[in-house]
């Protein structure tokens, strides 16, 4: 994709002595009561603010239009859900706005409290390794060099000609890697791509998210918190498409497609192996590894207590017993939106609801599907602390 951040409009009108007043105010503050004062966020449609529509367009997904953002922002914001997704409810816990989608930004000012860089369709690998592999279906999408890209972009703007003087701010800042990586299996698999060959792809979308939190470890981050992937065998739109007539394709207590979750922990196994050697190489550094799959499984399987009535269909989309259909979808076609998106586990057949998140979310910021609990890592954080729990964090398979 021959697109870059760095020729937006509007970045040169900031002076050079109000930006070194900026960047003052950036790299030497202090973060209250011990927490982060600010946020870096990468990934996918699952943690995108709002990039997607500077990258492809304002019309150009439905996502852009409603009834997506309804519920909460009551407009659409380009999250790819009714209202809040994860890091949403990470920064407001935080006492942070909302991370501002980084193609929105002009001057240093517009991050004073971070950055994100996540965008709908995002993939850890870049288009060429897929087609290097015989699929060519994954166009000239964003990826993870692209928005390591924009991140160091921001570094200069930032520090312009000296990133020394970004160190206070980096080992400040919290840094969530992803999700990212669904999409390297989701696209492939929606095409039809043999299940046996996409599986191939797992080491090198992990090596992926490996070397970029490297390249940030590097740049100066002590704080990463990088999640798993959720569980796709829940996913309202694999229910409808791999369907099957035989029992023993599902979960008893979930009803979700057994052999796609099996992939997921697959995924997630390796990714925690490889963050475990990421920790012993850089002993300073603290990785936080984020269950989204243990924490998403607890809709599943209890989600009476989160208010769920209709875990495994979609709030808003073409009918069916999932709420997806093949001819239409949430804003496309003909679909319906239900009443109470809060009673819903999906937004629209792929994404997670509002309430969704906000349980995952609460999951990982209790430190119930955090490894290291996040709220042990920040010393003094009266918000987390509050939240913190004190149920010991136990995977759902081995480390």
């Amino acid at each position: 994709m021959a697109f870059s951040a760095s020729g937006r409009g509007g970045r040169g009108l900031l002076f050079p002595a109000a930006a070194a007043a900026v960047v003052l105010v950036l790299v030497g503050a202090a973060p209250a009561a011990g927490c982060y004062p600010r946020v870096f966020s990468f990934g996918d449609s699952l943690a995108d603010t709002g990039n997607y529509a500077f990258v492809y367009g304002n019309n150009s997904n439905p996502a852009l239009r409603l009834p997506y953002g309804e519920t909460f922002f009551h407009r659409p914001t380009g999250r790819f859900s009714d209202g809040r997704i994860v890091v949403d409810f990470i920064a407001d816990t935080l006492g942070l706005p909302f991370v501002p989608p980084y193609l929105s930004g002009r001057s240093a000012e517009d991050f004073a409290c971070g950055a994100n860089f996540a965008v709908g369709g995002a993939t850890a690998l870049s288009p060429a390794f897929f087609r290097d592999r015989g699929f060519d279906g994954m166009g000239n999408r964003v990826h993870l060099d692209m928005e390591m890209k924009w991140f160091r972009e921001l570094l200069d703007l930032l520090c312009p000609g000296n990133l020394a003087g970004c160190s206070n701010m980096m080992n400040q800042s919290l840094f969530l890697i992803g999700e990212i990586g669904g999409n390297d299996y989701n696209i492939p698999l929606i095409s039809r791509v043999p299940f046996e060959k996409i599986r191939t792809f797992t080491p090198s979308v992990v090596a992926k998210i490996s070397s970029t939190i490297t390249e940030l470890i590097q740049l100066g981050a002590k704080t990463l918190v990088v999640p798993g992937n959720l569980p796709i065998g829940c996913v309202p739109k694999y229910l409808m498409m791999f369907k099957s007539d035989k029992e023993e394709d599902y979960e008893p207590h979930t009803g979700c497609l057994r052999w796609m979750n099996k992939f997921s922990r697959y995924h997630n196994k390796l990714l925690m192996k490889e963050l475990k050697k990421l920790r012993k190489l850089h002993p300073g550094v603290t990785i936080i590894y984020a269950d989204y799959y243990g924490a998403a499984m607890e809709i599943f399987l209890s989600p009476e207590q989160y208010g769920i009535e209709y875990p495994l269909v979609a709030c808003c989309g073409g009918g069916g017993p999932h709420g997806v259909s093949p001819t239409g979808g949430c804003g496309y076609g003909e679909y319906t939106v239900c009443n109470n998106p809060e009673k819903y586990g999906s937004w629209d057949g792929f994404h997670p609801s509002e309430a969704a998140y906000r349980a995952i979310a609460m999951g990982l910021l209790r430190g119930s599907y955090t490894q290291p609990p996040m709220a042990s890592t920040t010393g003094s954080c009266p918000q987390l602390a509050e939240l913190d729990s004190s149920a010991e964090y136990k995977p759902l398979y081995d480390m």
